[in-house]
């Protein structure tokens, strides 16, 4: 009895020590585990749950099945016409295959320093084959849309100057930035999936930038655009307003000239009138008329002359005499 209670005693401790020494891990949703034996991987596991490991012999190793980014640090790369310009990429990725993973790369972190070398490589290579454009527009539908009712205004404009055909138009794409994107994803999966164990979901350019001296060039080439539409607008202002300074001179010579008519008419009836009147009144007092006319036609005149030699004269029979005598 005594001997069995001390063989269960020895048991027990021996349980204990086997639970001390951690031969169970939790495998957490998202996560996938690599165990090994003396350095070498003797197996996966990736399904989430309780699991047993052989204690003190067997390491386990456990990565992320979910979905990772990667963003690489923006590059100065020239494009097939030798403009340099900054591209900036994403990529997202996953590991797919542990072993090949674990075997080639071992962590995380040297995973993303080898996706850094492979991915920077393959943008380097695709934007330097292909022209600028490629790489900035992902369409043409640039040269698709109807600016005919959104500028009106300036189409009517242009076509006054006769300059319709000067329309801006953008030279036509034959791949775009998804396509280079697809390009890139084709470059780089060939090598991640076969040596790293890693499948790269996309590679994505994330943003274009010109360097610093394809900038001033390309603000200069729109500067100069911009005077020269800018010349052509003021051009066609010019015109029109000496046009419209043409027809307001026109329309001032007509009011004018009918004004002139109108005046002369009233003029013509005015003095018609006044004859008519002086008329009636010399026909009532003709004597008084003639004192009168003689009176009115000193007041005008006498002031005129400088000096007077002789008042004798019929004109002014009325200055000493009211009766004319």
């Amino acid at each position: 009895m005594k001997k069995l209670m001390v063989i269960l005693s020895l048991l027990l401790i021996a349980f204990i020590v086997f639970i001390a020494m951690g031969p169970f891990y939790v495998l957490q949703e998202g996560q996938q585990a690599a165990i090994t034996r003396f350095g070498e991987m003797i197996k996966t596991e990736e399904k989430a749950g309780l699991k047993f490991r052989m204690p003190v012999v067997d390491n386990v190793v456990k990565f992320p099945t979910k979905i990772m980014s990667w963003d690489g640090d923006a590059q100065r790369i020239p494009t097939k016409e030798n403009q340099f310009i900054w591209v900036d990429t994403t990529a997202r990725w996953k590991i797919t295959n542990l072993q090949t993973f674990y075997e080639s790369i071992a962590n995380i972190d040297r995973a993303y320093s080898r996706l850094d070398d492979v991915i920077d490589s393959a943008v380097k290579n695709v934007v330097s084959t292909n022209p600028l454009l490629e790489s900035v527009r992902n369409s043409n539908v640039i040269n698709e849309i109807d600016r005919t009712s959104t500028e009106s205004e300036e189409m009517t404009i242009i076509e006054d100057l006769g300059s319709q055909s000067e329309l801006k138009t953008y030279e036509n794409i034959t791949k775009g930035r998804s396509a280079l994107s697809e390009e890139m994803l084709e470059k780089v999966a060939d090598i991640t999936e076969e040596q790293f164990g890693i499948r790269v979901i996309d590679v994505v350019i994330r943003q274009i930038r010109y360097s610093d001296d394809l900038t001033e060039s390309v603000y200069s080439r729109m500067i100069a655009e911009r005077r020269q539409k800018a010349e052509q607008y003021r051009s066609y202002g010019q015109g029109k307003k000496q046009e419209i300074l043409g027809q307001l001179d026109r329309k001032k010579d007509e009011i004018l000239s009918d004004a002139y008519a109108k005046s002369e008419t009233i003029k013509g009836q005015g003095d018609a009138q006044a004859a008519n009147i002086y008329a009636l009144a010399y026909g009532q007092d003709p004597s008084f008329t003639e004192f009168w006319l003689a009176l009115e036609s000193y007041k005008k005149t006498m002031g005129n002359f400088n000096k007077t030699l002789t008042t004798d004269m019929d004109y002014f029979q009325y200055l000493y005499s009211p009766d004319g005598r």
